[in-house]
């Protein structure tokens, strides 16, 4: 259900907001999130013009978080580079559909709340997470950072 290019989003906002001060290449930020770096060029470029991620030219620059990560939820990240589509006529293009059919009124009931899902979760509290698995980072059996 959820793009590729979603997924990269993700992770490359999860990693920023775990310090959203810090400036990070484009570079580590592929290696770390495991995002190619060209794709995640393209990501960027998208959170950028969605004002979530800054980009700072030059020597020391790099990606960064624009926003608090309190104020970020997953929706938001995913509206950026690949919104969810919701069904708001018939997507056959049927005239006598005035309405959804039970069909696509049941698929939109699951959209809206997947949306409803997303809008639930910020970026804060992905990274206050108590589970012993810290995001996009590699621990070793003691749960230690490695």
């Amino acid at each position: 259900m959820l793009s590729k290019t979603a997924e990269y989003a993700l992770r490359a906002v999860v990693w920023l907001a775990r310090e959203p001060g810090r400036a990070e290449s484009a570079d580590h930020l592929a290696e770390v999130t495991k995002v190619p770096r060209r794709y995640l060029h393209k990501v960027l470029q998208d959170l950028v013009h969605a004002d979530l991620v800054r980009s700072q030219p030059g020597p020391g620059g790099g990606y960064s978080l624009r926003v608090s990560p309190a104020d970020v939820s997953i929706l938001d990240v995913v509206n950026a580079v690949a919104p969810l589509e919701r069904i708001r006529q018939c997507p056959l293009g049927l005239s006598s559909h005035t309405s959804l059919c039970p069909l696509h009124a049941e698929l939109d009931k699951a959209y809206a709340a997947t949306e409803r899902a997303f809008a639930r979760v910020t970026l804060a509290r992905l990274l206050r997470s108590t589970s012993p698995v810290v995001p996009l980072c590699e621990t070793d059996q003691a749960g230690r950072l490695s």
